[in-house]
């Protein structure tokens, strides 16, 4: 009993601990990463290479003035980052970080490199837990009283729904393929290879599908090309345009452990999460190492590929965001679905 709950608070530790930690990793990533795309030097003044220089930025936001302006609903106002910070950190529990061929820790099986191992709605548990962020976004809007802010809620909350649509969809395929909604059973049913050499990944099978889930997720993350609801060109900062000092911090921080777990999402939904063809795993916790590194790399390419897109590409107008959404993104999402289906009647899958 008390070696099952330490492990669990164990578990926990180290997915908050690493949520945590990423946010000033992507920020110094961000600001370097985007310098190099438009050939600037970036941060480079605090520490070598401008390692400090989320340090600096955290010390800034502990100690800005909190300004509450006058007017705002004080309970929905101070609800919104709460919801958005608590949201981004309960999503993650159910994510899968590693293999775990029978580990045990004071006496008590491990059960999985996975905080909540007995929950078996696994992605439907993230659906549903994520589809509250957009509760954050509108009340920040509304709750301010301000008309850019209010718009910015609105619009979050148009795009949020319509591409939630898309996402979910886009996952029937690779739950049909694997039946099962646990995510750790989605990554060991892509294990080993097609004709001896392709990775069983369900990229492969599914490409439409995992085009889609990328898309939708840049949609969820509220990044560049869909940053509409901040889109400082016409709204100021949107949302959170009345939001300052650890309010505004926690919108921010919440952001980038959305990027995780949709970066992670996209690893373990179609790319095979730490399964590497060709490559024998060790047994016991070498194992267990080699796939949380082998998953922490995939993960940390799909968060250089967010930032990636983010400075390349140019934001949509709200109008083709919307449209994209609903006769782009659902119709091709409904036929990766249709086609998992008559491949899986014909026994191509």
């Amino acid at each position: 009993m008390w070696a099952e709950i330490i492990v669990t608070l164990i578990k926990l530790a180290v997915v908050i601990g690493v949520l945590f930690t990423t946010v000033p990793i992507m920020v110094w990533v961000e600001r370097r990463g985007s310098a190099l795309i438009q050939d600037r030097l970036g941060p480079n003044r605090v520490g070598p290479w401008g390692l400090l220089q989320p340090v600096v930025d955290a010390v800034k936001l502990l100690t800005k003035e909190n300004l509450i302006p006058e007017g705002v609903n004080k309970l929905f106002y101070l609800l919104a980052p709460a919801i958005a910070l608590v949201v981004a950190l309960s999503t993650f529990i159910v994510v899968p970080f590693g293999s775990d061929p029978g580990l045990k820790l004071f006496g008590h099986a491990v059960n999985g490199f996975i905080v909540a191992p007995g929950l078996n709605l696994g992605i439907l548990y993230v659906f549903a837990i994520a589809s509250f962020g957009v509760y954050s976004i509108v009340l920040a809007g509304w709750s301010s009283d301000n008309k850019y802010s209010l718009l910015g809620g609105v619009r979050s909350s148009a795009q949020m729904i319509s591409y939630e649509l898309a996402m979910t969809i886009a996952v029937v395929g690779v739950l049909m393929a694997s039946s099962s909604f646990r995510l750790d059973t989605i990554v060991t049913d892509q294990a080993g290879t097609w004709f001896g050499f392709l990775p069983r990944w369900n990229v492969f099978p599914q490409l439409i599908g995992a085009i889609t889930f990328v898309v939708a997720a840049f949609a969820e993350t509220n990044r560049l090309p869909f940053d509409l609801p901040e889109a400082e060109a016409e709204l100021v900062a949107g949302y959170h345009t009345e939001y300052s000092s650890m309010k505004f911090a926690s919108f921010f921080m919440s952001e980038y452990m959305n990027m995780v777990t949709s970066s992670a999402l996209i690893v373990i939904l179609f790319f095979g999460g730490w399964t590497l063809p060709g490559v024998a795993a060790p047994t016991g916790w070498a194992g267990a190492i080699f796939s949380i590194v082998v998953f922490s790399l995939k993960v940390a390419f799909f968060l250089w590929f967010f930032v990636w897109v983010r400075w390349t590409l140019p934001r949509f107008r709200f109008d083709q965001l919307m449209g994209l959404g609903w006769k782009v993104m659902v119709p091709l999402s409904v036929l990766n679905f249709v086609w998992v289906g008559v491949a899986m009647a014909l026994r191509i899958l």
